[in-house]
C-alpha cells in the first residue's frame, strides 16, 4: 500500500541513502545520539563489491561502532603493502605499518565486502536504525523551508513518500544528489579504469606476510592482489582509459592478457581459477562541486572517489560518516549555524583528500615508482627515502594518517622535495 507524507510513520529525523560503510557508520552514530534514523539501501545483501583492503586507522572506528571483534572473525590480518617495480635492477619492497612514524596498529585487515558490509549494516539495525532493503530512492524534493521529501520504491514496486529533517547521501558511486544537482564532475587528473575479479587458490606469501596486499606496476598501470578468507584472491588491474579502449576481444581475454603483463603476478595465479564475474569500471575518479547544502550532506563515494591505490576508499567513507554524524547532530540541534558545521565538514574531508591526492596523481610516474622501490631495510644507509624519517612518514600516510597529519608534515614535505628532484632527472634524461 502506498503511504503518503501525512502518515506519521513516514517521517524521520535523518534519512540516509545507501547502506555501505559510510551510510552504516553515520546512521549508527546518529542513532546512538537519539535521532530517528531511516536508511534506504537499494541492493539486497550480500553483494559483490571491491574495496576489500582496510587501513590501521579503520580500527578505531570499528571499536567505536562495536564491530572490531566481528571484523577480526571475517578478516585476514594485513601487516603492510608490498610494491613490485617494473624497473630493472629493483626488487620488491614491503612497507610495514609497524614502521610508521606514528604507529597506530601493526596491522589492518583484508575483508570480503559482502560479509563486511552486512556486518556494518546489521550493527546499524542493532543500534536502532530503521533499514529498508531493498528500497530505491528514485525521486526527491529538497525544501529550504520545511522538510525534504523522498520517493521510495520497494522490492515489489510499492511506493512510499518519506519526509525528513536532514538527508545524508551515502549512495556511493551512484552519487544520488551529485547527479541530480549536476554537481558531479569527472576528475581530469586521474582518467583511469579498473578491471577486477576474484580467483580461488592463488599463491599467497608465507608467514606473517600472508595477508599483505601486493601492488605490481606494469607499463600501462598497476595490478593488485589481495588475499581474502577461504583461499580467495581479489585481483584487479588499474590502467589508463586509452589502454582499456584498446580491447578487441572479450573482457575475460583482455583481463588475462593484462595479468600476463606482470609475470610475477601471473605466476602467483598459476593453477588458480576465476570465481564469479569480471567487472570493469571506467573513468572512476570524480568529485562533486560541494558536499553539502541546506540540511543535506554527502559522505564517502557519494561526494568523491579518488583511486584504490592506497586502499583509502573505506576509510574516507567511514571517517566521513563519523565526522558527518557529529556535523548532522550539531546542525539539527543548532539549525541557524548548520551551514558552518557543514562547511567545516567539507574542509576536513577536502584537506584529507588533498593530502592523499598528491601521491595518487604521481603514483604512475617513473619518479614515484623509483622512490617506492629503493633498497630495503638492509641497505638503509643508501635509501634516500629513509632520510629524516621520510619513509616512516609515508607509511603513516599509507596507514590512514591523511586525516591526522600532525607530526608527519615536515618529513612528507621533504619527501615531496626528493620526488621533484627525481622527477626533474627523468625529464632531463635523453630519450632513446
Amino acid at each position: 500500500m502506498t503511504q503518503t507524507a501525512s502518515d506519521p510513520n513516514c517521517f524521520t529525523d535523518v534519512a540516509v541513502i545507501g547502506g555501505g560503510p559510510g551510510g552504516a557508520t553515520v546512521s549508527s552514530l546518529l542513532a546512538e545520539k537519539g535521532w530517528r534514523v531511516t536508511l534506504f539501501e537499494k541492493d539486497a545483501f550480500p553483494r559483490f563489491h571491491i574495496g576489500e583492503s582496510l587501513l590501521p586507522r579503520n580500527l578505531a572506528i570499528f571499536a567505536r561502532l562495536g564491530v572490531l571483534d566481528g571484523i577480526r572473525r571475517i578478516g585476514v590480518p594485513k601487516r603492510g603493502a608490498e610494491f613490485i617495480p617494473h624497473i630493472p635492477n629493483r626488487s620488491t619492497r614491503t612497507f610495514y605499518f609497524s614502521e610508521a612514524l606514528k604507529p597506530i596498529s601493526p596491522y589492518a585487515f583484508q575483508v570480503p565486502r559482502d560479509g563486511f558490509d552486512r556486518l556494518l549494516l546489521d550493527n546499524a539495525r542493532h543500534k536502532g536504525v530503521t533499514v529498508h532493503q531493498p528500497a530505491t530512492v528514485d525521486g526527491i524534493e529538497l525544501d529550504r523551508a520545511g522538510t525534504h521529501e523522498l520517493q521510495v520504491r520497494g522490492e515489489e514496486g510499492d511506493r512510499q513518500l518519506w519526509r525528513c529533517s536532514f538527508l545524508v547521501d551515502a549512495s556511493g558511486r551512484d552519487s544520488f544528489l551529485g547527479r541530480r544537482l549536476r554537481w558531479k564532475w569527472k576528475n581530469p587528473r586521474n582518467d583511469m579504469a579498473a578491471i577486477y575479479a576474484h580467483f580461488q587458490d592463488g599463491q599467497r606469501r608465507q608467514g606473517p606476510d600472508e595477508g599483505n596486499i601486493s601492488v605490481y606496476w606494469f607499463e600501462q598501470g598497476w595490478l593488485w592482489l589481495i588475499p581474502l578468507p577461504g583461499g580467495v584472491m581479489s585481483v584487479g588491474a588499474v590502467c589508463g582509459m586509452d589502454y582499456l579502449r584498446s580491447r578487441r576481444g572479450s573482457l575475460a581475454d583482455f583481463f588475462r592478457e593484462t595479468i600476463e603483463r606482470c609475470p610475477e603476478a601471473r605466476d602467483r595465479l598459476t593453477g588458480a581459477h576465476r570465481i564469479g564475474e569480471i567487472h570493469a569500471t571506467g573513468s572512476y575518479s570524480y568529485r562533486s562541486r560541494k558536499s553539502y547544502g541546506h540540511r543535506f550532506l554527502m559522505v564517502g563515494d557519494a561526494y568523491t572517489f579518488l583511486d584504490p591505490v592506497f586502499s583509502s576508499g573505506v576509510l574516507l567513507a567511514m571517517r566521513g560518516g563519523e565526522l558527518g554524524a557529529e556535523t548532522v547532530d550539531q546542525a539539527l540541534r543548532r539549525p541557524r549555524r548548520g551551514w558552518l558545521y557543514l562547511r567545516r565538514h567539507q574542509r576536513q574531508m577536502d584537506r584529507a583528500i588533498g593530502r592523499l591526492a598528491w601521491f595518487v596523481y604521481r603514483f604512475h610516474t617513473p619518479a614515484m615508482r623509483e622512490l617506492f622501490s629503493l633498497p630495503g631495510a638492509g641497505e638503509v644507509a643508501r635509501d634516500r627515502s629513509n632520510l629524516f624519517r621520510m619513509k616512516a612518514a609515508v607509511i603513516s600516510l599509507l596507514g590512514g594518517d591523511f586525516f591526522y597529519p600532525r607530526g608527519i608534515r615536515l618529513p612528507l614535505l621533504l619527501f615531496k622535495g626528493v620526488y621533484y628532484v627525481t622527477a626533474m632527472r627523468y625529464r632531463r634524461a635523453p630519450r632513446s
